[in-house]
């Protein structure tokens, strides 16, 4: 069964969410306070975390920024309904997805077993093997890369992102397409979701220039592949 750590302020949420989330083979472990829930994380055991935006001591994206500092644990952002910033800075921040408040249970739960199912691993077949180009080494069994010789922590979605883009070098992939992929149902308006997270991978992956832009049409991996 997969743990899940909710950090929100809403006393009232945790009990109700926890009872729900049994039904699909998830524990939900609720913190009241950000330094409550980082004692938690600390102990280990955790699969996924839920953030609110607003909270005390810390608002979420700081807290957001504390946690991926320490690692690539998944990370689904609460947000206000119709705050497209903070769906931006929560992206920025290396959040994996994100929520409007108020939601409905199903579609949280929807969202976490999207990026459990990234955090797993790729479930097809033609997923699995390591992808060899200049300077990069993409190993989808292992969901690592090594840049330059050196490895490059990714979060979930990055590292799907970039898998997609290298399974075909030079193939241009549209936002949309990119967000039907990587999310497993259809695509929403905000795609500057898929921009965010380029963004995000490219710094992570400099010196080298892999994601290359075409105005108006979307990304692709612009690198050659590793000679045999």
């Amino acid at each position: 069964m997969h743990r899940i750590l909710l950090i929100d302020d809403d006393a009232q949420l945790g009990s109700p969410l926890a009872t729900y989330f049994q039904r699909f083979e998830l524990e939900l472990v609720h913190a009241l306070k950000p330094s409550d829930g980082l004692a938690l994380l600390g102990t280990g055991g955790f699969d996924a975390a839920i953030l609110d935006v607003m909270l005390p001591e810390m608002d979420g994206f700081e807290l957001c920024r504390t946690i991926r500092k320490q690692g690539d644990l998944p990370i689904v952002m609460l947000t206000a309904r119709g705050e497209v910033m903070d769906r931006v800075v929560g992206l920025e921040l290396g959040a994996d997805d994100y929520l409007p408040k108020p939601f409905e249970p199903r579609e949280l739960v929807a969202r976490l077993q999207t990026v459990l199912r990234r955090r797993r691993g790729p479930g097809q077949g033609a997923a699995v093997g390591s992808l060899e180009f200049d300077g990069l080494t993409i190993d989808a069994a292992r969901r690592s890369v090594l840049r330059q010789g050196v490895a490059v922590e990714l979060t979930g979605t990055e590292f799907d992102l970039l898998h997609l883009l290298a399974r075909e070098p030079g193939k241009v992939f549209s936002r949309d397409d990119i967000l039907n992929q990587l999310r497993g149902h259809e695509a929403e308006l905000y795609t500057r979701a898929v921009d965010i997270v380029v963004s995000r991978l490219r710094k992570k992956l400099e010196p080298l220039d892999c994601i290359k832009t075409l105005r108006n049409a979307g990304y692709s991996l612009a690198l050659r592949r590793a000679a045999p």
